[in-house]
């Protein structure tokens, strides 16, 4: 499993946490620290299309009008803190969020996240 996500944002340690107290095997990826390659950021925006940017960021809030109608691919690697955290990829699947829907499919139905 991989997982991208910030090592600032706090619901990306608590979902990482939890994936690695159910026994899942987690690659973490630092969005900022060490990027996202372009094939992988054209992956996520295939599945989640434009939700994939989140547009209630301090990030969002601090650009420009011009630089907000770019194409998601464009500001996403220019500003890779934009992207919606955490984006999870197993074999068989990507999840975007720590929503209860992505923690119930990947610690289980009766699992309480740490």
């Amino acid at each position: 499993m991989r997982f991208y996500g910030l090592k600032t944002c706090d619901t990306c340690r608590k979902a990482l946490k939890s994936l690695r107290a159910a026994g899942h095997e987690v690659t973490y990826i630092d969005v900022r620290d060490d990027g996202v390659p372009e094939e992988v950021l054209g992956w996520f925006l295939v599945a989640f299309g434009d939700d994939l940017v989140n547009r209630r960021s301090t990030t969002w809030r601090n650009l420009s009008e011009e630089e907000r109608a770019q194409d998601a691919m464009e500001l996403l690697q220019a500003h890779p803190t934009l992207m919606k955290r955490p984006v999870i990829h197993t074999e068989q699947d990507f999840f975007l969020g720590w929503g209860k829907d992505v923690q119930a499919r990947l610690l289980g139905a009766g699992s309480t996240p740490t």
